[in-house]
């Protein structure tokens, strides 16, 4: 009796590896998009319940999101009312700036040297697809890749709390101004500036690397601010 032959369907090696992602992970992610673009009025105080019934999911989650984010400086817990936004001050976005002037921009120098001139190929995509999004105006997918190209960068650095206190700056500078500059065709020269980057790091070009980040925060002040550049 020959053995059965394993059909191709049980054989063949998935392609695609998913990650499972909870629902508390999805309502951090979307409360996370919803505060950075200003769907959440600051100030404005949120039911946990109402917002459960938004997202189309029980409650719990969504607390669980709301205590994740509340962590890292995003959201205030109300006692028996909910969440809100904590209102920035210009002094706020100044500080959140400057602090990621002094740690991402030198990283940038720290990342050439580890690359050592080897091609970039995914943050390339991630540039282009930042870009892309910018000119279609699709800033949820805009805010998701230039989150992933900023903090994907600095993990290549293997300093997770470097990573870890930018991810927190980003989160608590907020992008009140993405609509506005979209609306003006003004955003597409954000991907471009993220492609100019790529460009640098590739070319070993560390000096260069390092003006780039530092200009392209300068001009992402503005953007948090609502304004087209920063003033300061």
């Amino acid at each position: 009796m020959t053995a059965s032959r394993p059909s191709s369907r049980q054989s063949a090696a998935p392609s695609v590896r998913l990650r499972p992602v909870s629902l508390r992970e999805q309502a951090r992610d979307e409360l996370r998009a919803r505060i950075v673009l200003g769907q959440i009025e600051p100030g404005e105080v949120r039911s946990v319940i109402a917002v459960a019934e938004e997202l189309g999911v029980s409650i719990t989650p969504v607390r669980e999101a709301v205590m994740d984010l509340a962590n890292q400086g995003m959201v205030e817990v109300i006692r028996n009312r909910g969440f809100r936004v904590p209102v920035l001050t210009e002094h706020d976005l100044d500080e959140i700036y400057r602090i990621r002037a002094l740690l991402e921009a030198p990283a940038m120098a720290d990342v050439v040297r580890v690359l050592d001139g080897a091609p970039v190929p995914e943050f390339r995509r991630l540039a282009e697809e930042i870009t892309e999004a910018a000119r279609a105006g699709d800033l949820a997918t805009f805010l998701d890749k230039d989150r992933q190209l900023h903090l994907g960068l600095l993990d290549l650095l293997s300093n997770g709390r470097l990573t870890a206190m930018v991810a927190q700056l980003r989160d608590q500078a907020r992008m009140r101004g993405l609509r506005q500059l979209a609306a003006r065709g003004e955003l597409t020269r954000s991907g471009e500036e993220h492609l100019a980057l790529v460009d640098a790091i590739e070319a070993g070009e560390a000096e260069r690397a390092v003006e780039l980040m530092h200009a392209h925060l300068a001009h992402s002040r503005g953007s948090w601010a609502g304004r087209p550049e920063s003033a300061s």
